[in-house]
């Protein structure tokens, strides 16, 4: 069991969440979910007691229970180990666990020769995969997760499903995958900023992820009819009232002096009419639900002719280092397509998408725009969000950022503060809007939805499917690759094989 009590958390000014109230036994598999920066990973590592910052309040009873936590990055010092020693303590750790071990990497399709490479070295994927392997040999009871199935292929990604729906663990879990979700998740938390992103609110439902997202967009569509119709009826009462109002004091400043008695009768009335007025404006009505307002941002209609060749590429052997991935690539692209790549950990597609990216860049005749799988690859050069979305710091370009970033919900401090503050989801927000202001017709992405929350996703793979130009892409997306690409290539070590 896990109990939660009167939780609080305030990172500087804002309150991240406020008075959560849980109990999880075994068996429940709890999915948080909320908008981009909204502080998920801030809540994991604020109720495991790993948060070095803000104002925390609360009480966690795990009852005993061993608790383990895969992290949604690993710091820079175990990327320096070999994978042996980030895996286990010392000698007598690994002959404990080392049948278990087994076991798992030949789940995952990793062989034991990864042992002897750096953590450094291995790819996003397979990064993931050891630390859920390092996870497990832990035999935790009570597992936190966060953001699991970022970079991992198809195949592990449906064995992590199968694990988390079936285990008997407690499994608190932070994903943008809403496939994962549908799946595994028997409770939600969703966690809000309201009021333009000064207010937290949470809900908290013993629930499926489908059902919970049909009951909120039900609530919220009642709850704003009756708003409305509450807000019509009391308008039309004012409207009435102002009329007979109007009427009343139009007799008033009429009636002869001779008439005392009508005079009255017209005062009493008018008093009567003013009690109206008074309980008509302390009338409490259903407002209208508030709501954090979605992305708003769509690209331009782009001109590719369907004769046009994106690309024409030709790679006898892929390589990273002195290892060779991938031998005889070849992939050409013509027009607007949207081609994904798709293939298992390890195999070199981030390597492909660099080389491609790196072969169209210098081109002249299509302006390219370029997503990649670690962000802070490009985004380290620059120091805030306005510098980034645009080289222009004329006062009329600075105010059309700000508006650009206001439709994909940025709030003034995240437009002006240090992009090393942003969470991962809002620098995948920026890499997007950054595309759509550089007017880009070409598109290239590595996993583009890998960050983003379960309720940005459908909006971010609608603006990408009406994309009118060429997108290449990488994802283990499932919903992105059913929605988005119109062409998949598997990448294995034989080259690249269409699929459809």
């Amino acid at each position: 069991m896990l109990e939660i009590k009167n939780f609080s958390m305030q990172i500087k000014d804002r309150i991240l969440i406020s008075d959560l109230n849980l109990t999880l036994n075994k068996k429940d598999k709890l999915g948080i979910i909320g908008e981009e920066g909204n502080g998920k990973s801030s809540l994991l590592k604020g109720i495991l007691g790993l948060a070095d910052y803000g104002i925390i309040k609360g009480n966690i009873n795990t009852h005993g229970n061993k608790i383990g936590y895969l992290e949604q990055s690993i710091n820079e010092k175990d990327l320096e180990k070999e994978v042996h020693e980030y895996l286990f303590k010392d000698d007598n750790d690994y002959y404990n666990k080392i049948s278990d071990f087994y076991k798992y990497i030949s789940k995952f399709k990793l062989t034991d020769k990864i042992l002897k490479q750096t953590m450094k070295e291995l790819s996003g994927g397979e990064k993931i995969k050891i630390s859920i392997i390092k996870l497990l040999l832990e035999d935790s009871d009570i597992l936190f997760l966060d953001e699991p199935t970022n970079d991992i292929d198809l195949d592990a990604l449906e064995w992590l499903e199968n694990f988390i729906k079936n285990t008997e663990k407690i499994v608190v879990f932070v994903s943008h995958d809403e496939t994962l979700l549908s799946k595994t998740a028997n409770m939600i938390l969703h966690i809000e900023q309201i009021k333009k992103k000064s207010e937290p609110r949470h809900t908290l439902l013993k629930t499926d992820y489908n059902s919970y997202i049909n009951l909120r967009l039900n609530k919220i569509e009642k709850e704003t009819q009756i708003a409305i119709n509450e807000k019509r009826n009391h308008n039309k009462k004012e409207e009435k009232l102002r009329r007979i109002m109007e009427k009343v004091e139009y007799r008033q400043r009429t009636i002869t002096r001779s008439d005392p008695h009508g005079g009255q009768l017209l005062k009493k009335k008018m008093h009567s009419l003013k009690s109206q007025e008074r309980k008509l404006e302390n009338e409490k009505l259903t407002e209208i639900p508030d709501v954090e307002e979605s992305i708003n941002i769509f690209f331009d209609e782009i001109k590719m002719p369907k004769n046009k060749v994106v690309l024409k590429l030709e790679i006898p052997e892929l390589k990273i280092q002195n290892r060779v991935l991938s031998k005889n690539i070849r992939l050409e692209i013509i027009g607007s397509k949207h081609i994904c790549i798709i293939g298992n950990n390890g195999v070199g597609k981030t390597t492909l998408i660099k080389e491609i990216y790196n072969n169209l860049k210098t081109r002249e005749d299509i302006k390219v725009g370029y997503m990649p799988q670690n962000y802070d690859e490009i985004l380290n050069q620059y120091e805030t969000v306005l510098s980034y979305i645009s080289v222009d710091q004329s006062k009329e370009k600075i105010t059309e950022s700000r508006m650009l970033l206001g439709n994909m919900n940025f709030t003034k401090e995240e437009m002006t503060g240090k992009i090393e503050n942003l969470s991962g989801g809002t620098k995948a927000k920026l890499f997007l809007m950054k595309l759509v202001i550089d007017k880009c017709n070409v598109l290239i992405l590595d996993e583009p939805t890998r960050n983003l929350s379960p309720l940005s996703n459908p909006v971010i793979r609608k603006i990408l499917k009406n994309f009118t130009g060429t997108i290449i892409s990488v994802s283990h997306d499932r919903k992105y690759i059913d929605e988005v690409a119109d062409t998949i290539y598997t990448l294995s070590a034989n080259g690249l094989t269409k699929q459809k």
